[in-house]
Order: structure tokens, then sequence, then C-alpha cells
């Protein structure tokens, strides 16, 4: 018999605490590391080790800000709910509809044209298009939700990554992998000078933290390249992790509309934005896709009629 670890709803509240205790920490290991043991010191050796040690700590603390408030920014941010009462206009994801009764709509009339919904029977709801239920937050939230463009939930932010808060872990994987490599090649040498047979200063507990953070950081830069060289796919095709897998058979992908408008359906319209974790006001207002309700097709799959 398989199981079902989302099963376990206890323990998922006490995982999701522990992964952010667990993020912070390898923060704050990798800070003492990098600024208290080895590059703070050296800004008051002057000559060439004082100007090594601003070209570290300068990038590093920059990173550092855009990876935390990428980070925050998607464990605080609700990925998207469908409101209630909600009714699609027209089926628009032909490969995942269920006829039903117009009686299991509780008087709600399907559309005409089709006849055919997408219906979520676990949040008793009709669904949006890309719109997909979330196994994991049925324990986590009351009566269960569906996430609009689900892309999946991930234990390390606590949350769901969908329509609402996808910009913000994007960012947080590049922020992630430039600050891992950042502190992976200014902590090299340090490391080298572990395997010497020279004299390496500082106390044995500076020492082995800062082999620690080498090691927890070169090991970030290595598997969270694989996701962001992934995600970063997903995005130039207009898809998700979800979508991916299901429609892996489909030969066209009605959502993909080029590279350039399918990178802008994530990352904004306004490029001075893009390695921000916040969207203008103005591409709020004029990018339904950013609400995760509406997503443009291409034109023949518009004019197609299911």
């Amino acid at each position: 018999m398989a199981w079902n670890v989302f099963k376990f709803c206890t323990a998922l509240r006490g995982l999701g605490s522990i992964m952010i205790l667990l993020v912070l920490g390898v923060v704050g290991l990798t800070y003492y590391a990098v600024v208290l043991t080895n590059y703070g010191p050296a800004l008051y050796e002057g000559d060439l080790d004082s100007l090594i040690a601003l070209a570290v700590l300068i990038p590093f603390h920059c990173l550092l800000v855009m990876l935390l408030w990428s980070y925050f920014s998607v464990v605080l941010t609700d990925p998207g709910s469908v409101p209630p009462n909600w009714t699609p206009a027209i089926d628009e994801e032909r490969a995942e509809v269920e006829p039903l009764r117009v009686s299991e709509f509780n008087g709600v009339q399907p559309d005409q044209s089709t006849q055919i919904v997408r219906y979520c029977r676990k949040c008793n709801q009709m669904k949006p298009p890309r719109c997909h239920h979330c196994s994991v937050c049925i324990c986590l939230h009351s009566g269960g939700r569906c996430v609009l463009k689900m892309d999946h939930h991930c234990v390390w932010v606590v949350n769901c990554v969908g329509a609402l808060n996808y910009k913000y872990f994007l960012l947080f994987l590049f922020y992630t992998f430039l600050e891992t490599s950042l502190v992976t090649v200014s902590l090299l040498s340090h490391f080298i000078a572990f395997f010497s047979d020279g004299e390496i200063p500082g106390t044995p507990g500076t020492l082995a933290t800062t082999f620690l953070a080498f090691v927890l950081n070169l090991a970030f830069a290595l598997s969270v390249l694989g996701f962001l060289i992934m995600h970063i796919s997903l995005v130039a095709a207009n898809t998700t992790t979800i979508e991916a897998y299901e429609k892996k058979t489909t030969p066209k992908w009605r959502y993909d509309l080029g590279r350039k408008r399918n990178f802008e359906q994530v990352l904004g319209a306004d490029k001075r934005y893009w390695f921000i974790p916040a969207y203008s006001d103005e591409d709020i207002r004029r990018m339904p896709a950013l609400q995760g309700l509406e997503y443009p097709s291409k034109p023949e799959f518009d004019s197609q009629e299911f």
C-alpha cells in the first residue's frame, strides 16, 4: 500500500517551521564564516587585503538582501486561490476537463457551448484554466484549496508556488545561486588551506565554521543551478512543472506566445522590475495573467471551438 505523506498534517506544519529555520540557519552560518570570521577582519588590515574584502563583502550583502527579500516574498505571498462562486466564461483546457451533470454545480449552469467545465470535487467548486488542487494545502488550510497556475508545493518556502508568487520563487532561485556561488569562490582558498601543511590562522571553531559554510554553499549552488535552469526553460515555454508532465504528449501548447511574451507574463512587462520581487502598478493593472484567472492563447486556439 502506498503511503500518503501529506496525510500527517501536524508533521507538515512542524516541517514548515523547521525549513524556515534551516534556511535562516544556513544564512547565519554563512554570514558568520564570510563576514565575521574571514573578510570582515581583513578590512582593517589595509593594502590589497582590504580591497579584496570590499570586493567580496559589497556584492555579498547586496545579494543577501535580494535573496532574503525574494525568499520571504514567496513565503508570505499567497499563490492565488479561486474566488468564491467563480464561474468560467468558456472552457480553456480541454485536456483536463470532466463532463458533469448540471445538478452537480448547485444550480450553476455550465457553459452552453461545451457543457463541459473543470470542476474540483475536493473544493466543490469550478476551476479556472491552469488551476490545480494542492494535496498538501488540503492539510494546512481547512477545507483545502485550488491554487491558480500551480507549479508545485515547495517545502523550502512552506507555501505553494503559483500565479502570484512564481516570480518571487524564480528570483529566490536566481539570487540563491549567485550568493552561494560567490561564497563558494570566496571561501575556496580557505577550504584548500585545510589540506595544506602550513599553519592556518583561527580557532578550531572558526575553521570548522568556514569548512562547513563552504561545503553547504557549494552543495546549494550546484543543486539550485539545476532547478534554476529547469524553471527558466519552463518560463520560456509558458508552462509549469505540473503542465510540463501533463502536457508532454501535446504537440502544441496553447499558452506558448513566444519567449518575450512568456517571460513578461511571469516577470512583468516593465523590465526595470524584472530582477526585483515586486510588480509595477502598471503591470498589475494591465496584465490579467498576473491575477491567475485569464491567460491569452495563440490565435489558432482562440478561434478554435471545442
